[in-house]
């Protein structure tokens, strides 16, 4: 990934704020142009007459076709290039008469003739008419493909992120990580969008209007909409709203296709007799992330060796001298990713302007196996994940050995007792027999 320049004080003012995170994080989604918003089409005309109408309008064309010609485009959702569309049919309408294209529709037709008419229906039973709708799809989709070509390989994209005014040069994917990273705002892979600059900033100007991208209601000033987002958890754009369909590539992989129907389509088309045999069926690898920097890897212990090699941090040893549990290694692994988030060394409680920094201080100062004590990390609240996509957390071990550690350490785990049926659990809840043992023993 080319080298990045950030433009802000939103850094220097960190190191004010307070340690405590309000907001989900997440991490990295891994290595992923700028596109120019497009002009605005030119006007199309009616197949008909001179009218007239700009492409984003084209209801209103559809409208006057009906009105003034009886004419009907059926599915029109379904033509990728709606002026093409149009401009060839002008031309072949000029060439022979509707009727050889068109199915003919009476209406009224049990009225006397002159109340009767005739609509006209333009549809894909058409051969011809069919052929053209897949010929601009794939011309659409070719476009489109070499659009996301470009942006992705494009050094020269310059965005600022919505939530804090952080100014990036370079790749898209950094501009969109950062969101997603440090405000838990994912619109999706980098390598999955197309028209970025676009799309960014239809989601400003929303913003702008006070909107909410999720639900879109509609608040009295930023602060209130600010403070929504947070507590919805309405950090993510409303995947009803097919406005934001044309920046998704996969929605223009098939003719008259969503991306729901594209990702349904495969479970759809299984027979029923098929055999459930997941024999030869390979799960995608987890990758999980370094303690201390972006490296990632596929397994445990590839990346106990990268830690070990890299940064002098010995997991597996330290799980071994320490006799944790499953459920102490969920807790150390969130206390680090804590810590390092903050920018603060573990060993020696001093914070840093940066990662970079802290990186550095803690390998030169062999701190990253200086943990404090064990009752500074092994708190309940180390319990809840720092970043809520680290896959390093399923990736720990639970074995035997972790149960019987367990049960040496005295650490008992709780499981609740099933409340669906509360009056049954006051009657025989155990907590019955210690309160008549206590009594009589009183």
């Amino acid at each position: 990934m080319p080298r990045m320049e950030r433009k802000s004080s939103a850094e220097n003012q960190a190191q004010d704020s307070p340690d405590c995170i309000l907001q989900p994080l997440s991490l990295p989604e891994g290595p992923g142009g700028s596109s120019s918003i497009s002009e605005a089409p030119p006007s199309v005309p009616c197949i008909f007459c001179e009218e007239r109408v700009p492409a984003a309008e084209q209801d209103k064309l559809l409208k006057h076709m009906i009105i003034e010609h009886k004419t009907v485009i059926a599915d029109v959702r379904l033509v990728a290039d709606f002026p093409r569309y149009i401009l060839y049919w002008r031309k072949r309408f000029a060439e022979q008469p509707i009727t050889d294209f068109c199915s003919v529709i009476r209406i009224n037709s049990t009225a006397p003739l002159e109340e009767q008419d005739n609509y006209f229906l333009l549809c894909d039973v058409l051969p011809e008419d069919r052929v053209l709708r897949e010929e601009l799809q794939k011309q659409r989709l070719k476009e489109i493909l070499e659009q996301q070509h470009q942006e992705r390989n494009d050094n020269s994209f310059r965005g600022m992120c919505m939530f804090c005014n952080e100014e990036f040069l370079g790749n898209r994917s950094v501009l969109l990580n950062h969101m997603a990273r440090e405000h838990a705002f994912n619109i999706g892979l980098p390598d999955n969008i197309v028209n970025c600059s676009e799309f960014l900033c239809t989601l400003q100007k929303k913003l702008d209007n006070l909107q909410c991208l999720y639900c879109e209601k509609t608040f009295r000033d930023k602060n209130t909409l600010k403070d929504h987002m947070r507590k919805k958890q309405h950090r993510r754009i409303n995947p009803k709203n097919r406005e934001y369909d044309r920046f998704y590539v996969i929605n223009y992989l098939e003719l008259g296709k969503s991306w729901e129907e594209v990702q349904s389509e495969d479970d759809r088309e299984l027979p029923d007799h098929q055999e459930d045999d997941w024999s030869d069926w390979e799960g995608r690898p987890v990758s999980a992330v370094c303690l201390f920097c972006e490296k990632r890897a596929e397994t445990m212990e590839t990346l106990c060796v990268h830690m070990e090699d890299a940064h002098g941090f010995d997991l597996p040893k330290i799980k071994l001298e320490l006799g944790l549990n499953f459920y102490q290694q969920v807790k150390l692994v969130n206390f680090i990713r804590r810590q390092v988030h903050q920018c603060r060394c573990y060993g020696c409680h001093v914070k840093f302007n940066s990662r970079a920094d802290l990186r550095t201080h803690m390998e030169e100062a062999k701190h990253t196996s200086l943990l404090p004590e064990v009752k500074t990390w092994d708190q309940p609240e180390y319990y809840f994940p720092t970043y809520e996509n680290d896959s390093l957390l399923c990736t720990l071990s639970d074995s035997e050995s972790d149960l019987t550690a367990q049960g040496h350490n005295g650490n008992v785990t709780i499981i609740s007792e099933d409340t669906s049926k509360l009056q049954a659990l006051k009657q025989s809840s155990v907590l019955n027999q210690l309160l008549l043992h206590e009594c009589l023993k009183n």
